[in-house]
């Protein structure tokens, strides 16, 4: 799942990482932290400021910052991206409005130097919603192909009922034959 593909960015047990989660207000970051983190998701309240959670698994200590996606916070996101070791940038697959928006903010985002050659995994979540785009439209209209810099993904997934968060898709196979 998502801890093998992190596991391949640092190659041995017994690290930490620093994962940094952002995505606009709504979008699910939250809740995505807490099922990766086996807690309850039932109630959510949404991030003033930023959580910071550590998930213990198979050896690797993940530091995760959940950081707030209101447009007042947005530009302070910059200042948690030092040593970041994985990017990972949620979107609410079902407020097709806010597409444009938030592909600009990915896009600024991914050209700040303290990311450079960071690997980013999209998760195109809220798929449990009629009206959710697939992850591959949400990548075509990101742009996501002209991300030459790096590695990226993007998983489809539900945060609210957990299925898609553990990356196990075939895309993995790219990140294990650069690294």
């Amino acid at each position: 799942g998502l801890l093998s593909v992190i596991q391949r960015l640092k190659g041995s047990p017994e690290q930490e990482l620093r994962i940094v989660l952002l995505g606009l207000d709504n979008a699910g970051k939250t809740t995505l932290l807490k099922r990766l983190a086996s807690e309850e998701v039932s109630t959510i309240t949404p991030t003033q400021g930023f959580n910071i959670k550590s998930v213990h698994s198979h050896g690797l200590k993940l530091n995760v910052w959940d950081i707030g996606g209101q447009r007042s916070i947005r530009p302070y996101w910059k200042k948690y991206l030092g040593s970041t070791d994985l990017l990972i940038y949620v979107i609410d697959s079902a407020d097709q409005k806010r597409f444009e928006e938030t592909g600009q903010e990915l896009a600024e985002l991914t050209e700040d130097e303290s990311l450079t050659g960071v690997p980013l995994l999209v998760f195109a979540n809220k798929q449990d919603l009629v009206t959710a785009a697939p992850a591959d439209e949400i990548a075509e209209g990101l742009n996501l192909h002209t991300y030459r810099d790096r590695e990226w993904q993007i998983q489809a997934c539900s945060a609210l009922s957990g299925e898609g968060v553990q990356v196990e898709m075939a895309p993995l196979q790219r990140w294990e034959r650069t690294q």
